[in-house]
Parts: C-alpha cells; sequence; structure tokens
C-alpha cells in the first residue's frame, strides 16, 4: 500500500533504460558518486522498534537482533547536481518525465497550477501535477536552480536504480539502512537521541506548525533543505530523518521479517512496492509519525513525489554483497 505521505502511481513499473542501451564507461562524474562513500564496520544491532507511536501496519517490530557486515553508504541523499550530472553523462529520462507528472503538495504550487492539478483522494493537499519533475520540482516555471544542494526529488525507485549502475553504487538494504541511520545509538527513537528537539534546538526538517495548511519551519517556502542540513550521526549521515523518503532495495513485507533473516537480511523475493525510509520534511506527529529512525513506508517502484529522494551504498570486500 501506498505511504500516506507519498502518493503513488500504482502501475506496475516501467522498465526505462539509460539512453543507448548499455550503461556507458563511468566518466568522472560516475567516480566521484561512488568514491564519496563512508565506511561503515557493520555488526550487531537491535532493529525494529515497540513504539506504541508505530503503526502495526508497517511492521517496524518486534525488536530483533539482526547482524550487517561492512559497507559503505553515502553521508548524503543524492543531490540535484549529482543528479544532474548523471542525466548529463546518459541522457537518462525519469519516469515522472515519461508519464508526464507527478505528485505535489499543494502549499509548494501557485493558485494557477494548483487549480489545474487534480486532488489525490483522501489526501487532497497532494496534487498530480502535468510537468512536475526533477527538474521542475513544483511544476511549470519551477526549477531546481537555486537547489543545487538540495536532495533530488520525483525520483522513483527504478530511476535510483538506474543512477546506482551509473555510479556504480546501489541502493543500501533496508537493514543497512537503519544500522547507518542509527548513527551507533541503540534504541534511540531518532538519530541523536530520544527527545525531538533537544535544549530547544531543530535537528531535522519536518513540518512544523498547522498541517497541512501552514508550515513555520525553516524550510517552509522549498519544502526540502540542503542535503548536508543539520548534525549529522555519530556515522557522519546526515538527514537520514525528515527532509525526503529513502529508498530501499527491499521489498516491502509488513511480516516478512518476523522469521526472515538475521544476517545480512534482504527483504522478501518478491512484492508489489518497496521500501522507504526516513520520513521526510511533509510529516507531522498530527499525521504522519514517521521521522523515527525505525518507521518504515513503502511505495510502488514507478512512484515518484515531491518528497521521495535516495541514498546511495557500495560493498566493501568483506561486505555481504561482494
Amino acid at each position: 500500500m501506498p505511504s500516506c505521505c507519498a502518493p503513488g502511481h500504482g502501475h506496475d513499473p516501467v522498465a526505462l533504460t539509460i539512453t543507448g542501451g548499455s550503461a556507458p564507461a563511468r566518466s568522472p562524474a560516475a567516480l566521484r558518486a561512488a568514491k564519496q562513500l563512508l565506511d561503515l564496520p557493520g555488526g550487531r544491532f537491535l532493529m525494529g522498534t515497540d513504539d506504541p507511536d508505530g503503526s502495526p501496519a508497517d511492521g517496524e517490530g518486534p525488536v530483533r537482533e539482526v547482524t550487517v557486515g561492512a559497507f559503505r553508504i553515502a553521508p548524503t541523499t543524492v543531490t540535484n547536481a549529482e543528479f544532474a550530472s548523471f542525466v548529463k553523462d546518459t541522457g537518462y529520462v525519469t519516469e515522472a518525465e515519461e508519464f508526464g507528472f507527478s505528485f505535489v503538495v499543494d502549499v509548494f504550487l501557485s493558485d494557477d497550477v494548483a487549480i489545474e492539478s487534480q486532488a489525490v483522494p483522501g489526501t487532497p493537499w497532494w496534487r498530480a501535477v502535468s510537468g512536475a519533475n526533477w527538474r521542475r520540482p513544483t511544476g511549470p516555471g519551477s526549477s531546481f536552480a537555486d537547489r543545487q544542494n538540495h536532495p533530488v526529488v520525483h525520483i522513483s525507485w527504478n530511476d535510483a536504480q538506474a543512477y546506482c549502475a551509473w555510479s556504480g553504487t546501489r541502493l543500501p538494504t533496508e537493514a543497512e539502512w537503519e544500522y547507518a541511520a542509527r548513527g551507533g545509538l541503540e534504541q534511540a527513537r531518532y538519530p541523536w537521541g530520544n527527545e525531538l528537539t533537544p535544549e530547544g534546538r531543530d535537528m531535522c526538517n519536518i513540518w512544523q506548525g498547522d498541517f497541512p495548511v501552514r508550515n513555520t519551519g525553516p524550510h517552509a517556502l522549498t519544502g526540502t533543505a540542503p542535503a548536508d542540513s543539520y548534525r549529522p550521526n555519530g556515522y557522519g549521515l546526515y538527514n537520514t530523518v525528515g527532509n525526503v523518503w529513502e529508498w530501499c532495495a527491499d521489498w516491502f513485507s509488513p511480516d516478512f521479517h518476523r522469521t526472515g533473516p538475521r544476517q545480512d537480511p534482504a527483504g522478501p523475493a518478491s512484492g508489489t512496492a518497496r521500501v522507504m525510509r526516513g520520513g521526510s520534511h511533509m510529516c507531522h506527529d498530527s499525521y504522519c509519525n514517521r521521522y523515527r529512525v525505525a518507521a518504515r513506508s513503502s511505495n510502488t517502484p514507478d512512484s515518484s513525489t515531491g518528497n521521495i529522494g535516495f541514498r546511495v551504498a557500495a560493498d566493501t570486500v568483506d561486505g555481504p554483497h561482494g
């Protein structure tokens, strides 16, 4: 089922490929994308939560001991500038561009675009906006020019896979993502601890104010914040909660993990939706309290919205996929 915080297309995945067929030789930009990763040693950690704020349908619990091997992961989500380098190298066309629309929250739209855009049933603040894509994050007339260092958005799981193929990386498994996102803290609610705003400090980019009509947060005009905003966690990762949802490699299941592998789990062998982690700037405690490090959600692999991006990972010599 698509996330309440990120509507989905609901279609079967569309097979898009890099223009010209096979992936090209890696350019300097692609090589840089693969080098800017952090080396994590892996190990045992307690995955999931039994937090009463969790949604049973999401399958956050039970807490279980999981082991992941050594791997590498990006300190930030992929930015607009990095994705632009990929597109320049390959001529890749995203699924949002192919479909001709993507989903945007109405507070970010001009009055004309909002009126012309169809509201999503049940979540009318989401609009299907013609012409919205990574280049035009809020539809016609918009641009990412002033958001070069913000997370790229309107990116489907399939688009993320294409970027990974270009850069010699991959999406993290859900277990790797949570291990990295926790930053070494055992069972903390957030990457920095258990208090949302310690000493009154904002630690992540989530909706502040009256959801969904008025956002009083520091990034209310743009929605997203720069990918390296706020303090990194104990492993050096930025914004593992809030800002944008992050695709993971796994198929989503609410219960596979209850009896599934505990060593380098990679999710079920098949499914209809892929895992998303971390919540986004659209999360608010009155509506979508999924900016906790154990929270999870999903969407179909062809879906894109103005609050979905991704972070890349890679194997090490001793990693589980090497």
